[in-house]
């Protein structure tokens, strides 16, 4: 499934230096994955060893990611 990226995601990881490769482990192998509102869930994972957030939206044939912290 395709992964796009809200400008807002884009910005959060540039300032808190989060790879692509990161959103993508997260989302593949959550530990964890939560309902959120407005239809949005929350992948909750390890990146190396770094603890991640993904926020994000399934959509028909894409995941829209909203944020990642």
């Amino acid at each position: 499934m395709e992964i796009v990226f809200s400008d807002h995601a884009r910005m959060r990881m540039g300032q808190r230096g989060i790879s692509l490769w990161e959103v993508k482990h997260v989302l593949e192998f959550p530990d964890e994955t939560r309902n959120s509102s407005e239809g949005r869930k929350i992948a909750i994972g390890m990146a190396g060893t770094r603890s991640l957030r993904v926020v994000f939206i399934e959509v028909e044939n894409y995941i829209k990611i909203i944020t990642v912290l």
